[in-house]
């Protein structure tokens, strides 16, 4: 006789334990303070667990009566995706490289040809890798130079801790070199007989460059650089042409650079120039001359040049601007390329060393798209391999031939079960902050909307983010056809915080200025009301990470506005992470948020808006929360507390549901598949609260 665990019939209510912390004079009760297991990152205590398990019980409970629901959309969604799916090849060096999906798989196979001729070499099998794993993630990927070695960095948890390997390609022999806790890419030196790697620390963080000679045991690393700021994080990676090991180090808005020929990597260090805070640069080289992206004198990025010999001397190439945001730039051995936005709107701009006033823009076909220069290993090209989507046009893969100024298609997304542009449109609105700022906002729906709502307005979803200097880009979604063939506008709020329109557009959502992110995603959503979109209660909203901080704000604010809000693994114990040095992120995020230790303005400012802190006696609307376990980035007690006291303090009866997956980290669970079932629970929760659960139209 098999045994069943009943559904619960209420919901998990947490224990209340007192407890408290005292800063500038002020005490602050946190009465589930207890949800942080004390052993973490390993979890372990029986009360904590059971809460979690309690919790995810009655997620189970209250989404089952919608599972015939989930089940119409995941195979809607998943009869979008081509289940066979190939890459473009793409060269480099003697090898064409692609990776390639076999119907029904959760992961990818990495494979190879000889350009020369020959037969297709297996590099990696995710599929074998992950078989019998609740998660798998690959990291860090890469060829040695000679082609005949592969490093490889895998997490089978989701804690981000990866562990490295090396395997000899042609045979698939495993070498005995095995590298646990690296949280970095894996960059070949020295004639491919060494790698250059970053440990993860104890808390989590990168603040090393290390190097390991092949055959020889891990203990015998040498570190190439440490780096003392427990703020800072250390990278390292290649330049264009591969001659030189760039090992960076920075936070979100201070840089460093040290060079090391790529041949020798224990040479002395070249220090590019010394930290000045507030200042970012990065840098690439072409033969002496090092080429620098930095905002030492515009905070929208110019482009310098400096002699190899005197790297601190930096003279302006391509000067900062008001008008072009300077994203990035690309060498190659005859051009560089120069990537930035105009009004959100991306540019890739090419430019040649020894003629200076050429310049050849690459023109896209739309008013309004994503694009942007996808991977080119070869130093020495006539083409550029080039991305691009729009919200309405699937992802296309462009070769750009240089010589004739040509955009070649090299492949676009398929969508199986049929995908007809001419159905949808797409706009681009600017929408009135309170203090006047014009904040643009992407939508996408049917052209027959009004006809499927029997109605003028009708359901719409809104996305937001706006951290970190994160844009949101206008691209394709396969998954949104779900809501958007059933009658929603689905709009993007381009808020402030993102660096959708700029450095300046960044820096006014970040420190004193966070209230800006929430106030535009506000009046974002009262703009679209007031424009005929939707009405108010008609509104579902989602959010992840920083994102999900920005449903918990607006949530406090504004309820009535929301009909259903998605919180995905949300910070928004803000105040209590901050104040925590020992967590992982917390010192390198004190350049985002403020240090409210130390600073009492900060303190006050981060408890005014902090979604926990501001949860209040007030009628709240419906809500799912994903929580990991394994999550290093936001802790799966943020999102567990928060639900702890919307359940203690709301009012009204709407649900409340949270959902932590025990073997997945930040970005939930790893397959292809397996996301779109949490996607497809995300919707039905979405339809059902605002009464749309028709066939998609």
């Amino acid at each position: 006789m098999t045994l069943t665990t009943p559904a619960p019939s209420i919901a998990p209510i947490a224990a209340k334990i007192p407890h408290s912390v005292t800063h500038h004079g002020i005490t602050i009760a946190d009465d589930y303070a207890w949800l942080r297991d004390p052993n973490y990152p390993e979890v372990t205590d029986p009360a904590i667990l059971a809460h979690l398990e309690a919790e995810n019980a009655w997620f189970k409970a209250k989404m089952a009566p919608r599972q015939p629901l989930v089940d119409c959309l995941f195979a809607e969604m998943r009869g979008r995706m081509q289940e066979a799916d190939t890459s473009v090849p793409q060269k480099d060096g003697d090898w064409l490289y692609w990776v390639e999906y076999e119907a029904g798989a959760e992961y990818k196979k990495w494979w190879r040809r000889p350009v020369a001729g020959g037969a297709d070499e297996l590099l990696l099998d995710e599929v074998a890798l992950a078989e019998g794993q609740e998660y798998f993630r690959l990291g860090a990927l890469s060829v040695s130079k000679d082609g005949r070695l592969l490093a490889y960095a895998t997490d089978d948890n989701g804690s981000e801790r990866f562990t490295a390997r090396i395997k000899i390609i042609a045979t698939g022999e495993m070498l005995g070199d095995e590298i646990p806790d690296t949280l970095s890419a894996l960059v070949w030196v020295a004639g491919d007989k060494g790698l250059v790697y970053s440990l993860a620390n104890d808390n989590w963080r990168t603040d090393n460059a290390r190097l390991h000679w092949l055959g020889r045991p891990v203990g015998e690393d040498v570190e190439l650089y440490h780096e003392d700021d427990e703020g800072f994080r250390v990278s390292a990676g290649l330049s264009a042409n591969e001659e030189w090991l760039i090992i960076s180090s920075g936070d979100h808005e201070t840089g460093e650079i040290r060079l090391i020929p790529a041949a020798d990597p224990l040479a002395l260090a070249l220090l590019v120039r010394a930290r000045v805070a507030g200042v970012e640069y990065d840098v690439d080289l072409h033969g002496e001359t090092l080429f620098i992206h930095t905002n030492d004198d515009h905070e929208n990025f110019r482009l310098a040049t400096a002699p190899l010999a005197t790297p601190g001397e930096w003279t302006t190439l391509i000067a900062g601007s008001d008008a072009l945001y300077l994203t990035g730039f690309d060498l190659f051995r005859d051009f560089y390329v120069v990537e930035g936005r105009v009004r959100g709107l991306d540019q890739i701009t090419l430019r040649w060393y020894d003629e200076p006033a050429r310049v050849q823009p690459i023109v896209f076909p739309e008013a309004s798209y994503d694009a942007g220069l996808a991977e080119n290993p070869e130093w020495a090209t006539d083409r550029l391999r080039l991305s691009y989507e729009s919200m309405v046009s699937p992802a296309t893969v462009y070769d750009y031939h240089i010589a004739d100024a040509r955009l070649e298609v090299l492949k676009v997304q398929e969508v199986p079960s049929g995908y007809d542009p001419a159905l949808y449109t797409t706009e681009r609105l600017e929408i009135a902050a309170r203090d006047g700022v014009m904040v643009p906002v992407s939508v996408v729906m049917r052209r027959d909307r009004a006809v499927l709502n029997n109605a003028p307005a009708g359901p719409l979803h809104l996305y937001g983010y706006g951290a970190y200097g994160i844009a949101i880009a206008p691209g394709f979604s396969t998954a949104r056809l779900s809501l958007v063939d059933r009658g929603f506008a689905y709009a993007i709020a381009h808020v402030r915080g993102g660096d959708d329109l700029g450095r300046a557009w960044y820096k006014a959502g970040k420190l004193a200025a966070r209230n800006n992110t929430f106030t535009d995603f506000v009046e974002v959503a009262k703009g679209l009301i007031a424009r005929g979109f939707t009405e108010a209660g008609r509104i579902s909203i989602s959010g992840g990470s920083a994102g999900g901080e920005l449903m918990g704000a607006v949530i406090n604010s504004d309820p009535e506005l929301w009909g259903a809000v998605a919180a995905h693994v949300p910070f928004v114990d803000v105040l209590n992470t901050m104040l925590d040095a020992d967590l992982p992120l917390t010192p390198g995020e004190w350049p985002e948020w403020g240090n409210p230790a130390e600073d009492a303005a900060a303190f006050a400012l981060i408890r005014s808006y902090s979604p926990y802190d501001q949860v209040r006696g007030q009628n709240y609307p419906p809500l799912m929360v994903t929580a990991g376990l394994n999550d290093p980035r936001v802790t799966y007690w943020e999102p567990a507390k928060w639900v702890a006291r919307l359940r203690e303090l709301g009012t009204g009866d709407a649900e409340l549901i949270l959902k932590t997956n025990m073997g997945a980290g930040h970005g939930g669970k790893s397959g292809r598949f397996e996301s779109l079932t949490e996607t497809a629970e995300e919707f039905a929760f979405i339809l059902t609260q605002l009464g749309v659960e028709r066939v998609a139209g």
